[in-house]
């Protein structure tokens, strides 16, 4: 590793430090004057993270003489492995999906208390995350993760307030 390649790294990983911080603060202050999307800043922020870091990783890789070229066609191959292991397990999908509709869609938010209401155990409690594959919702006592498929097909009460 030459001293070009050391410096480069470093001003890459401030660069990287910067943006991060930068896109934190403009998030929270754009969420701020907007009252109605600050429940989506958690999930936002991650998606602008995860650009970010791709964004980094490339320039990294670029900088250690990783060619662009065979770097792309490595990043379609695991696009790829993941396409077919994800057709191949419709659930994993399915969750995905369900989690982009309810994220979009549904009337429960982050932050919103709600009632599950199903016919053998009724789940009470504040939805604290939606990710890719489940929902977090705290109760009193526990944290519980449910499916976003299972979420999208149970009927939900919202509590106002």
């Amino acid at each position: 590793m030459t001293r070009i390649q050391i410096i480069e790294v470093i001003v890459t990983c401030l660069v990287y430090v910067a943006i991060h911080l930068l896109t934190n603060h403009s998030i929270d202050k754009i969420i701020a004057q907007n009252t109605s999307a600050k429940t989506r800043a958690k999930i936002i922020k991650k998606a602008v993270h995860l650009i970010a870091f791709s964004i980094f990783l490339i320039v990294i890789s670029s900088i250690f003489g990783v060619n662009q070229s065979e770097l792309f066609v490595f990043i379609g191959s695991v696009l790829t492995v993941m396409g077919i292991a994800l057709f191949a397990q419709w659930s994993i999908l399915s969750n995905i999906t369900a989690g982009v509709i309810i994220f979009f869609s549904h009337s429960a938010k982050l932050d919103d208390t709600i009632v599950i209401l199903d016919k053998d155990y009724e789940v009470e409690g504040r939805i604290s995350d939606i990710g890719l594959f489940f929902i977090l919702i705290k109760t009193n006592e526990t944290q519980i993760t449910i499916p976003n498929n299972v979420f999208l097909q149970k009927m939900v009460k919202s509590k106002i307030k």
